[in-house]
């Protein structure tokens, strides 16, 4: 009987696995050779809404938005999204800057626990979930903008790399603990981002590309070698390019990339910051097909959305044949910090406009592609 068994246990295992993968979506390299089954269909169903489109996302769009916070709507469908159009963003954004020091609350003073709940409650509604890491300076005890040198000095031999194996350990078990029906639940990491930029204590000028690397390098193999954590996309996202710079330059090796990905914010400069999108993200995705990598426009947005019409005649016709799976706006913190519309906004009405193009793909939209 035992040996009966084997074989339909082989056939089905076989199956399973070739039946994600076809003549139109062939098995990609992934940083994890043991990735979960859900993230290899994230990055499947990431794939085929590159072909239809792309996500919108948003940053922390349900943990807080416009005058409330999630803790004050626990049993009420709430995000300023939603508000506005009865549907969600389809990627979740979430940070969990502040983990690393074991604070029960992030650097935005969203409890973990909630935070947690919010992950497993999207991801059961079919939302993809993306999480960014602004760690505070593991040397000077700052926040992530201070620029006090530290990258060398949590590389294996460094003064403080205790320190950092234990900041990854939390890290870890907060990742691990992500779970919904026993299935570990699929994560876009997207850690040490705008690294071509001054402003994070792991930018431009406070470290080497060497040690930067190093860094990228070492982190994955703590989470994914030493934790066993099995459930992440690893995405690369530098800041805008300014004219000297190269996109690969701290690209840390196609062996520990799954996404590529570009953060370009408009800074009440139209112009410049559509030649920005349309340039850089031609570059994105000309690394990304000679890598059969997928990519992303990984953080957006204008603040307080001054701009008339924005989405629709600003964003919308510098994306829409650019191939990004997804778009992630940022946070809506209060009237004077904000990226996303709300109801009762100048440019509600341009939003839902947006809503209705054909590219844009939201949660409902996103639950009819089927990996």
């Amino acid at each position: 009987m035992f040996k009966k068994i084997i074989p339909i246990v082989l056939v089905f295992t076989m199956f399973s696995c070739k039946s994600i993968y076809t003549s139109d979506y062939k098995k990609p390299t992934l940083v994890d050779d043991k990735i979960s089954e859900s993230s290899q269909l994230l990055r499947k169903k990431l794939f085929l809404i590159s072909q239809k489109g792309f996500a919108i996302g948003h940053q922390d769009c349900t943990s807080y938005g416009m005058g409330w916070k999630k803790a004050d709507y626990l049993d009420v469908e709430k995000s300023d999204v939603f508000d506005m159009i009865e549907d969600q963003p389809s990627v979740y954004g979430f940070d969990i800057g502040w983990i690393e020091k074991g604070s029960d609350v992030n650097l935005d003073s969203v409890p973990f626990n909630l935070m947690r709940n919010l992950i497993i409650d999207a991801h059961k509604k079919g939302g993809i979930i993306t999480i960014s890491w602004h760690s505070d300076n593991p040397v000077s005890g700052g926040d992530s903008w201070d620029q006090t040198p530290a990258v060398a000095q949590i590389l294996e031999g460094g003064t403080h790399r205790e320190k950092y194996e234990l900041w990854i350990g939390r890290l870890a078990s907060f990742f691990k603990s992500l779970k919904y029906n026993d299935t570990k639940i699929p994560i876009i990491f997207r850690p040490f981002h705008e690294m071509n930029g001054s402003w994070f204590w792991w930018g431009k000028g406070h470290c080497t590309t060497t040690e930067y690397k190093k860094l990228w390098h070492q982190t994955v193999q703590l989470l994914r070698d030493k934790h066993q954590v099995h459930n992440l996309l690893y995405t690369y996202s530098p800041n805008k390019l300014n004219p000297e710079d190269n996109y690969m330059t701290y690209y840390p090796g196609d062996d520990y990339v799954d996404i590529l990905g570009s953060d370009i914010y408009d800074f009440n400069n139209t112009e410049e910051y559509v030649n920005s999108v349309v340039n850089d993200l031609a570059i994105v995705k000309s690394y990304a097909t000679e890598k059969d990598k997928l990519f992303a426009f990984t953080e957006t947005g204008l603040e307080k959305i001054p701009t008339s019409n924005w989405f629709t005649e600003v964003l919308y016709p510098s994306i829409k044949d650019s191939g990004i799976s997804w778009i992630l706006f940022w946070r809506n913190h209060d009237e004077k910090h904000h990226y996303m519309p709300y109801k009762g906004h100048t440019n509600e009405l341009d939003f839902k406009k947006f809503k209705a193009l054909p590219k844009t793909l939201f949660l409902k939209d996103i639950n009819l592609i089927n990996p």
